[in-house]
């Protein structure tokens, strides 16, 4: 196992651009999954647990965040 994130986004992400990539490689041995802005590849990251990412998509799913 790599303590690089292979980074990939969804394939439904065709949207102008707004999109995250994650890298799920690191939950196994970490327990972590990066979060990065699509557009801002060298940028900041975020390094959630799985029961936070798993809120996140839940709430993704659910329509709760704005678009701007």
């Amino acid at each position: 196992m790599t303590d690089t994130p292979q980074w990939f986004k969804s394939s439904y992400s065709d949207n102008g651009g707004t999109c995250v990539e994650v890298a799920t490689n690191l939950l196994p041995a970490h327990g972590i999954i990066p979060v990065r802005d699509s557009k801002h590849r060298t940028g900041a990251v975020l390094e959630l647990r799985a029961a936070t990412f798993a809120s996140f998509v839940t709430g993704v799913k659910n329509g709760q965040f704005r678009t701007f």
